[in-house]
């Protein structure tokens, strides 16, 4: 499905509500000082040195946390859009995706053609330039394995360039573009497998809805409509229907744990069984935090202040179910989910979302 994208604004126009609530899927967020929108990376770059140093770039919303005071300086819709081939043989095809394309419209577009490697990433809301920032991964992918290259406005040279993948600094929900207002991303690059099947499937949840081994490859319209369905279920997948997608998704990071610490969790979680895991870079574990959440007594629908709740399908999820909840409410709920995990099993939650104006 598409992603999330607020009616156009004129570009430098001020904006007629101010209220940042209608570009989020949280529908959370105060004022803005200035709303403008960029419709391609040139307007993207002429925008952003218009606009100074308080500047603050929304494409889908869905991966963003606003305070209620909002942003008093100018915030930039990116609504760049479209792809194109830029290289291709028998094996691989290299495409160059505009940044405010919406990322599950490209992935269906991918599945249609035959280039296999995002299909595990269905569903996924946001914009293509949020994907490198985040190192956006689900059911074995991340996009770190298909990026080669992307394309940015360096705030601080003042120019336009590319930065290859190995720069990146990708790592686990994280790159060199994440809270560093240096990179302005305008397009993003990506190579991928001529391919009627999907990459190995390593998930071992995907691999039982699909009736296969891990390791085995599947159709990529098959990994991507059991991707779509498991999503669902979970409430990832933007549905304006179902309140428990109003949200960012996961709110909290799985913790990446040293052998030290991971052994202090399972001697803290010995009466309810080992936590589940898997095994992280070198010798660190990765360790499941919905597991975290939901046995330090936050279960699935748990109500929290001011109309908020996590999502009655995954503990993940904090959501804004009604619309009216405020962003201090939704971080007062977080503040108590990661205070009471720390305070049953020692092991700290970080947000996987951009906090802007407000803090955990």
């Amino acid at each position: 499905m598409s992603d999330v994208y607020a009616q156009p604004t004129a570009a430098a126009q001020p904006a007629s509500t101010g209220e940042l609530a209608q570009y989020t899927t949280l529908c959370l967020g105060g004022p803005a000082g200035r709303v403008v929108t960029a419709t391609n990376a040139d307007e993207l770059v002429s925008q952003v040195r218009e606009a100074g140093s308080e500047i603050l770039l929304i494409a889908g919303g869905s991966n963003v946390v606003i305070g209620d005071a909002g942003f008093p300086g100018t915030v930039v819709l990116v609504r760049s859009r479209g792809l194109r081939v830029l290289a291709e043989d028998e094996q691989t095809v290299t495409i160059r995706v505009e940044a405010g394309e919406p990322w599950d419209d490209l992935v269906a577009a991918t599945v249609r053609n035959g280039w296999s490697g995002l299909e595990c990433l269905s569903g996924i809301p946001g914009s293509t330039g949020a994907t490198p920032i985040q190192n956006v991964g689900a059911y074995g992918q991340e996009v770190a394995e298909t990026i080669i290259a992307v394309q940015v406005y360096d705030r601080i040279a003042g120019t336009v360039g590319q930065v290859e993948t190995t720069a990146c600094g990708f790592a686990y929900r994280s790159s060199i573009f994440k809270c560093n207002e240096r990179w302005v991303v305008l397009s993003v690059d990506f190579r991928l497998a001529r391919s009627p099947l999907s990459g190995p499937v390593r998930y071992a949840e995907l691999a039982r809805a699909l009736g296969v081994e891990v390791g085995d490859r599947v159709p990529l319209a098959q990994a991507r409509s059991t991707v779509l369905r498991l999503r669902a279920g979970k409430g990832m997948v933007l549905d304006a229907g179902d309140p428990d997608t109003r949200s960012v998704g996961s709110f909290f990071t799985n913790p990446i744990l040293d052998a030290a610490a991971y052994e202090h969790l399972r001697q803290r979680a010995v009466d309810l069984g080992e936590p589940p895991s898997w095994p992280g870079a070198g010798d660190t574990v990765k360790v499941s935090a919905a597991w975290l959440i939901d046995k330090a007594g936050f279960g699935k629908g748990y109500s929290g202040p001011g109309g908020t709740a996590i999502s009655t399908k995954h503990t993940l999820a904090l959501t804004n179910p009604t619309g009216a909840a405020s962003t201090d409410a939704l971080l007062t709920l977080a503040r108590e989910i990661r205070d009471g995990v720390h305070a049953r099993f020692g092991v700290s939650l970080h947000p996987e979302p951009v906090l802007i104006n407000c803090t955990l």
